[in-house]
């Protein structure tokens, strides 16, 4: 922001400023013109004695902006019409030349250059005087002392024999103020600054009759401690002894608005109260100070008596409101602690299970439904609408922090083709695992019917494939769209289940995670053939997403098939020689174009070729022996949904050793 330090119209401000032009007059002299009228707003008034044409403007390095004429004497400078700014080089007092005095005038604001009422000048007699409107002195320096160079009341300049400025920012700093009773009188200056108009009573002292006589219920005083008394003070005729006396005698006046009694008697002011100061602390401890009894309306106290209760009364009240709130959030904490020790709890979004709630749920574990490497599932209920299928961990060796932490990754894993984990319990050395219980059971179930399930169902070739397609979606999430890559390890129908609209429900994933156990003893174990386990698994190389495609590609086969790709038959058909492997059969079927007759006879007539002949192929390409010549399981869906062509796949070499060696033994 930038300090104007000199103004050309300070008295006639021109109300569009951009509508002015300072130049030269015809004759030399600087002028401001307003455009609007070309009429001359102000002029330097200089003696000009040099051609019109050899006048020059120079602004100095001291920011005195000086007219020249030929020679370098200035004819007009700006130090000669002071703002409210003193410059360097600049001076204050009286040009003994012009017999013009220069002097400082405040501005009326921040944003109003017009002249202010403050003025600092040089008196005659060499004091320094600091004016009100120009004419009323209200500081003054006192006499300059030639001989230790200060003014006498300066004395701090005697130190140094420099004046000292300094900038006061603490308890000393003096402000201005409204007192009690009173507010600004026009809010909008006072913000720039401009503080001339003063304060105004909040109440109207309204009890005076136009005769000047009081009317009405007296007014009252306010003590105002610790404070130099205003200017102008008057005295009150007669013997005054007392304070009650002095009070009645500013009551009796109406124009009386403060009174003081004290050591010197009773003291009354009229009208506008003038320069009152609260003393600092210092000087008010000393009992240097005096105390101001300030008139005021009667009304004004009844308000603040009114306000001051309103407070009280609202303090009382909010006071006993938080406490009563207090004591019933301490009341709720309480009871939700007890309910908490009664009832499973939350844990990362998963419920944390007690071992009682679990074993009450499945009737003592008394309904299994299913069972596998990992542990036994039984079916429970929660409540009348909650069914629950809980698995009962076995061999598990995390510790429970370690435990928890797993059970909450894997419970962050959201996919409709993946089944839902409602809870875990970790009580002692007891693991258990709740999901949401599948209505129809298990894929296997419906593929490999036999007569001790009679409530199996023959699946469509539409159902069968839309499974398919769902196990698919529920692999690549796991590969692909986890924050980290989730491997099955376990992929087989025994682990794809089935909700009441068939959709199909992958369970068990994450299962090697939280065992800890050697992943190739747990999987054999749990299906008591390699029929599903990738052939870099079974010679021992690292684990990677391609096992999983592998046992997709096995399952696949049995969805067309409905039977199991384990199954083998010597003499199968009108040679006698021949191996039926189904692996290898559905590559040479694909060869000859015949893959209608790979299908379940029990859906050959709903299925269609298309899908019949992709989902071969694909699941060809899954089973290959180099896990790089498997595709992701990304683009198997994409297979399958008829987005990308396949090639031809070749035959997996190792499932045709397989079947040599079967041959060998049929024969």
């Amino acid at each position: 922001m930038f300090t104007p330090v000199w103004v050309a119209n300070r008295e006639e401000p021109l109300a569009d400023p951009s509508s002015s032009e300072l130049t030269f007059s015809g004759d030399g002299n600087l002028v401001l013109l307003n455009r609007a009228t070309n009429a001359t707003v102000w002029s330097s008034g200089a003696n000009v004695t040099a051609a019109a044409n050899a006048t020059v403007l120079v602004l100095l390095d001291t920011g005195n902006l000086v007219l020249r004429g030929s020679a370098t004497d200035a004819l007009w400078q700006s130090f000669d019409h002071l703002a409210d700014t003193l410059l360097p080089d600049a001076t204050i007092g009286l040009d003994k030349v012009t017999g013009r005095a220069r002097r400082l005038v405040s501005r009326r604001n921040l944003l109003d250059q017009s002249p202010g009422v403050y003025s600092m000048e040089l008196g005659l007699a060499d004091v320094v005087q600091l004016l009100w409107n120009s004419s009323v002195p209200y500081w003054s320096s006192g006499d300059w002392n030639g001989q230790y160079q200060y003014f006498s009341s300066v004395p701090g300049m005697a130190a140094r024999h420099l004046f000292d400025f300094t900038f006061v920012d603490d308890g000393r700093e003096v402000s201005f103020a409204c007192l009690r009773g009173f507010s600004v009188a026009a809010p909008d200056v006072w913000e720039l600054g401009d503080r001339t108009a003063g304060c105004k009573r909040d109440v109207p002292l309204d009890y005076c009759g136009g005769n000047g006589s009081v009317a009405g219920p007296a007014d009252r005083f306010y003590a105002v401690a610790a404070v130099r008394l205003p200017y102008d003070p008057r005295s009150v005729g007669g013997p005054v002894t007392s304070a009650a006396e002095c009070e009645q005698a500013c009551l009796s006046t109406c124009s009386c608005s403060a009174y003081s009694f004290g050591t010197g008697g009773c003291s009354v002011w009229h009208g506008e109260l003038v320069n009152v100061r609260h003393l600092q602390l210092a000087d008010a401890a000393a009992g240097n100070g005096e105390v101001l009894h300030l008139r005021l309306a009667a009304k004004e106290f009844q308000t603040r008596k009114k306000s001051r209760a309103m407070v009280i009364g609202g303090a009382i009240a909010t006071g006993t409101a938080a406490l009563c709130v207090s004591v019933l959030v301490l009341l709720l904490m309480v009871m939700a602690r007890r309910n908490r020790r009664n009832r499973p709890h939350c844990d990362g979004g998963l419920i944390a299970f007690r071992y009682r709630d679990l074993q009450r749920a499945t009737g003592d574990f008394s309904d299994k439904i299913g069972a596998g490497g990992f542990g036994s599932v039984f079916k429970g209920s929660l409540n009348t609408s909650t069914t629950i299928a809980v698995k009962r961990l076995h061999g598990s060796c995390r510790a429970e922090k370690q435990f928890r932490a797993e059970v909450s990754s894997i419970g962050i894993l959201q996919h409709t083709n993946l089944v839902k984990m409602i809870g875990f319990c970790c009580e002692c050395d007891r693991r258990m695992l709740v999901y949401e219980h599948m209505p129809n059971l298990s894929l296997d179930v419906h593929l490999f019917r036999s007569k001790s399930n009679a409530a199996a169902l023959t699946l469509s070739w539409s159902t069968g494939y839309r499974v398919a397609l769902g196990v698919a979606r529920g692999l690549a999430y796991l590969h692909e769209s986890c924050r980290d890559c989730v491997i099955h390890c376990d992929v087989k129908p025994q682990n794809i289940l089935l909700d009441g609209s068939f959709r199909p429900k992958i369970a068990d994933f994450g299962m090697a995670k939280l065992m800890a156990r050697d992943l190739s003893r747990v999987l054999t174990t749990a299906r008591g053939t390699v029929g599903y386990l990738a052939p870099e698994w079974i010679s021992g190389m690292p684990v990677t997403p391609k096992v999983d495609v592998y046992a997709y590609g096995m399952v696949l086969l049995e969805i067309v098939s409905g039977r199991m790709n384990s199954e083998e038959e010597c003499g199968g058909g009108e040679d006698d020689d021949e191996v039926v492997y189904f692996p290898v059969l559905v590559a040479r079927k694909l060869l000859e174009g015949d893959v209608m007759s790979l299908v379940d006879r029990r859906l050959s007539s709903d299925a269609v070729v298309e899908e019949v002949e992709r989902a071969c192929k694909v699941a060809c390409w899954c089973i290959q022996d180099n896990e790089a010549d498997r595709p992701a399981m990304g683009k198997v869906v994409q297979i399958l949904e008829g987005l990308v062509e396949v090639d031809m796949p070749p035959t997996p070499r190792l499932l045709a050793a397989i079947a040599g060696r079967s041959h060998s033994a049929c024969t």
